[in-house]
């Protein structure tokens, strides 16, 4: 059985991801959590606090980079980093989108949120560098980062999931080509 401070993280991951925030009183999570309104407040001081406590349940933004790079593909690499990006994210899904809804009044949140984007960035770049990538391997990492992410946050309303299999193999392409077919710059 979950403890109690469990549950009630719980509850309000629940509750806050249909009513928001600001719409549901600890009253309420406490019902939801089977416990006594005064638990609620003996583990989250103030409301606020389990906002905080829902960010530190979000999965660590580590990909198996054995499991996904293939040295040499960059290709090959792209596609299983963003199955294992899509598995990791949609783990947290509901999470996820009750986090991104209070970011805008929650800086606490939104700085999670960002440090969480730049860590995916990192995996990211990582695995292209493991698979051999050249070029704007930078650029590439935040552009990927920044489109898997975005699909991320519209999935939930989407019938299925876009594939990305065409933006891969461009992006592929790119990070292969070799350093003496580029233009100097200017």
């Amino acid at each position: 059985m979950t403890d109690a401070r469990d549950r009630i993280l719980d509850a309000a991951e629940e509750l806050f991801a249909a009513k928001g925030f600001d719409a549901t009183p600890t009253s309420r999570i406490a019902a939801r959590a089977e416990v006594p309104k005064g638990l609620v407040h003996y583990y989250f001081a103030r409301k606020v606090d389990l906002l905080s406590a829902l960010v530190e349940r979000l999965p660590a933004e580590r990909v198996d980079r054995a499991a996904v790079v293939v040295a040499g593909d960059v290709e090959q690499s792209l596609c299983r980093l963003v199955a294992a990006l899509d598995d990791l994210l949609d783990s947290s899904a509901v999470l996820s989108h009750l986090l991104w809804r209070e970011a805008d009044t929650h800086p606490a949140v939104r700085d999670a949120l960002h440090e969480r984007f730049d860590r995916i960035v990192g995996e990211i770049r990582g695995v292209l560098l493991d698979a051999g990538a050249t070029g704007e391997v930078d650029s590439a990492a935040l552009l990927l980062a920044s489109a898997v992410s975005y699909r991320h946050s519209v999935d939930r309303h989407a019938p299925q999931r876009v594939d990305m299999a065409t933006e891969l193999r461009f992006l592929a392409r790119a990070l292969t080509r070799s350093a003496e077919s580029r233009p100097a710059p200017a």
